[in-house]
């Protein structure tokens, strides 16, 4: 795995999932904690490198205006009145923040896919990314359904099991074991900056 043409997407690091009080928070609670701190490791290593760093938070307009018949998750987030536009639920965690312009944000996620309604394969494509790294929230929905579309645009798909978060830790074990195997690489940070040849992988743990 060549760091030029590897990219992370970071999906769903926003407070209304990672905050105690965000109005999300109860759906990756076992979990998240421990996935932040995983991913602010590896952030750490990856910032000195050349692999490319994405954010795509999903941000709705105050009347969810877009969001015509929600069904599921969708439906979930529009009653709660999460990701709305303007709030401090919608907003990216501090903790991602202070890596400043070294993450690259792609706006116009409003669905599941990081891929539907935004630039983020011209993003990818105009750097040449060839590799495609996922981390964030929630493993069964946003992270499964980028890394479905991620490997339909042929790009290599690597997902990280200590840097998602699911529901439960049995989704998050059937995801990993399952799900992802049939179009993407599972590994953990450790292994990950190994394949990439780069820092120390104890940084990461």
């Amino acid at each position: 795995m060549n760091p030029k043409t590897t990219a992370l997407v970071l999906i769903g690091y926003q407070n209304d999932y990672f905050a105690n009080d965000g109005v999300l928070h109860s759906v990756v609670e076992e979990s998240v904690d421990q996935v932040l701190e995983n991913t602010l490791a590896l952030l750490r290593v990856l910032e000195k490198t050349d692999v490319l760093i994405v954010t795509t938070p999903i941000i709705f307009t105050p009347d969810y205006s877009e969001l015509t018949q929600p069904v599921g998750i969708l439906k979930v987030i529009k009653e709660a009145g999460a990701f709305k536009a303007g709030t401090m639920g919608a907003q990216t965690i501090p903790e991602i923040h202070r890596f400043g312009s070294r993450i690259v944000e792609v706006p116009g996620k409003r669905g599941l896919n990081a891929f539907a309604d935004t630039n983020l394969h011209k993003v990818l494509q105009e750097r040449h990314i060839e590799d495609l790294i996922l981390a964030g929230a929630v493993t069964s929905i946003c992270i499964d359904s980028t890394g479905r579309a991620a490997f339909e645009r042929n790009y290599r798909v690597t997902q990280l099991s200590d840097c998602t978060s699911g529901r439960t830790s049995v989704e998050q074990s059937f995801y990993c074991n399952n799900v992802f195997p049939l179009y993407a690489t599972v590994a953990d940070s450790r292994d990950l900056l190994s394949q990439l040849g780069v820092g120390d992988s104890d940084d990461a743990q």
